[in-house]
């Protein structure tokens, strides 16, 4: 196993075209949005728009575009369900043009009600993508691949819209042909994403015969009901939604964090996306390393070790820089030169490198346990509550600055210390996800595990029985650590019992038996739980 990689995956046609996709929509996507913030900056210093209509605008977009994802994702989970899924990509990068065409003319005309009403479409498109964004993954990934492409996923995502926001920026630099440039180049970046969709190989509908229902609010209340089916999946995307949360709210201080407490010169940016590139370029490290630590399993031991990160290196930000700015009017260079610099930076590439180990496995877990014939619509279920909680951190975060008159160092302190709560919530609620940590934590330390046979002889789906030739009690922690799908063990009942120990096995649903002479009634309530569990 150790000589699989992860980028192997970049050379082969069933995952490079979607790859390709992916990273162009996150990164035009980002393009757009920056530049209509650009135009706004644009059209306020040629007096064509004041400040208050301005700070209307800047604030409304954020919400036409994330207004769809309430709307329109179930019925978009529905489709992604019965539609062939490359088909379904190159209907929505097709959109993408059109819409793109649209944004074009609201920037030449710079007319901020078509950029608007393209920013509305845009979110439709994104909206009608999401569910198929991460349910063709397991069609075309083996159960072995998909914490290394989702690791590459998300990658790529953080990059693009961190290139995709930087480009946005750039091309409004000047305010005489910066619409221009903007309107050429989203209408570029969509017709070049339609034109590699077409390479997409054919991934067959997981319910082609489902039969769509218009109704929204009825359709969205059935894919969370369908999502919460499985307890470990529902509190799987719970903890995606959460990521989300933390992420929202954590950079949507940034630019001001940046200005009052990094002593950023006002209107220069670059401390702003210095802060952005440390964090985007820490998520795609650690989506990366999703792989290499997990040992190419679906390994959910890493999500509590990207929790506790997460909280540890929030906390240490807050305490980095509590008040305001020693020294102001600087850019990135003169930020980096000042003491407690390195220290903040580092943080912020910690933060999004343990928040990749947080949402990688999550995202692999959701794929390799829901049935294939549900999955876009529990994905649809997913963006629905992932909008929830990113329009709750915005308001959230809003609130308590305006309200309670809170700095941005207490707010990141404030998320940090929701981060350890709710992460204990969701773990006491799953135990499964402590007790793979224990596991994965405990393995790696005191043993160098090589694995031989598991994609071979491990079914990805279906009943299964492992015999373990048993030689130490060390068995069921390294084949647990080891194989990626759950496991229920069996073991003697003496052992079951002892104190302490006994939480720690009825947590991981072991099977006490006992032999037909010391209690024949156990050893018939074991092997009825034994049937039980394989008839699951």
């Amino acid at each position: 196993m150790s000589g699989h990689s992860q980028f192997d995956l970049l050379k082969q046609r069933r995952f490079l075209p979607y790859f390709t996709v992916q990273a162009l929509g996150a990164f035009n996507d980002n393009v757009f949005r920056q530049a209509i913030i650009g135009l706004l900056g644009v059209m306020a210093t040629a007096g064509l728009l004041d400040e208050s209509t301005r700070g209307t605008y800047t604030q409304l977009a954020p919400a036409v575009f994330i207004l769809p994802y309430f709307l329109f994702s179930s019925i978009a989970g529905q489709f992604a369900e019965r539609t062939e899924k490359s088909k379904l990509i190159r209907i929505t990068t097709a959109m993408e043009i059109a819409i793109m065409s649209l944004a074009a003319v609201g920037f030449l005309l710079q007319n901020m009600v078509v950029l608007l009403v393209a920013l509305f479409a845009t979110g439709v498109q994104s909206t009608l993508f999401g569910p198929v964004k991460y349910s063709i993954l397991p069609q075309v990934l083996k159960p072995e691949e998909l914490t290394g492409g989702n690791g590459l996923i998300e990658m790529i995502t953080s990059i693009s819209i961190l290139l995709g926001m930087i480009t946005g920026i750039v091309l409004l630099m000047n305010a005489d042909s910066g619409p221009m440039y903007a309107a050429a180049a989203v209408i570029a970046l969509a017709v070049l994403g339609h034109l590699v969709s077409r390479a997409i190989p054919r991934a067959p509908a997981g319910a082609p015969d489902l039969k769509v229902s218009w109704i929204p609010v009825k359709e969205t209340l059935g894919v969370m009901r369908l999502m919460r089916k499985q307890k470990a999946v529902s509190n799987s995307v719970l903890g995606i939604s959460w990521f989300w949360f933390v992420g929202t709210a954590l950079s949507a201080q940034l630019p001001n964090y940046a200005e009052l407490h990094l002593g950023a010169a006002d209107g220069n940016l670059t401390v702003y996306l210095l802060c952005l590139a440390l964090f985007s370029i820490g998520t795609g490290v650690g989506s990366l390393m999703c792989e290499k630590l997990s040992g190419r399993t679906v390994e959910i031991g890493l999500v509590p070790m990207g929790a506790l990160g997460i909280t540890a290196f929030a906390l240490d930000l807050y305490f980095a820089r509590t008040g305001l700015a020693p020294v102001g009017g600087l850019d990135a260079a003169g930020f980096i030169a000042q003491p407690g610099s390195v220290r903040i930076m580092f943080d912020l590439t910690m933060i999004g490198m343990f928040a990749g180990f947080f949402v990688v496995p999550l995202f692999a877990l959701v794929q390799s346990r829901t049935p294939r014939d549900e999955l876009s619509r529990v994905i649809a279920a997913t963006n629905v509550q992932n909008a929830v909680f990113i329009v709750a951190a915005a308001m959230g975060s809003l609130l308590v600055q305006q309200k309670l008159g809170w700095s941005i160092p207490q707010v990141f302190l404030a998320v940090a210390i929701m981060n350890a709560l709710v992460t204990i919530w969701i773990f006491s609620i799953v135990p499964e996800f402590f007790m793979r940590f224990l596991a994965w934590i405990y393995v790696r330390t005191l043993y160098r595990v090589r694995t031989d046979g598991i994609e071979e002889h491990v079914p990805d789906e279906g009943a299964a029985l492992l015999v373990c030739n048993h030689v130490s009690y060390m068995d069921a922690l390294i084949i647990s650590a080891s194989v990626p799908r759950p496991i229920r063990f069996v073991m003697y009942y003496k052992i079951f019992q002892i104190p302490v120990m006994s939480w720690i096995f009825r947590t991981a649903k072991a099977i006490p038996i006992a032999g037909a002479r010391e209690d024949p009634a156990l050893m018939r309530q074991a092997f009825d739980d034994i049937d039980a569990a394989l008839a699951e």
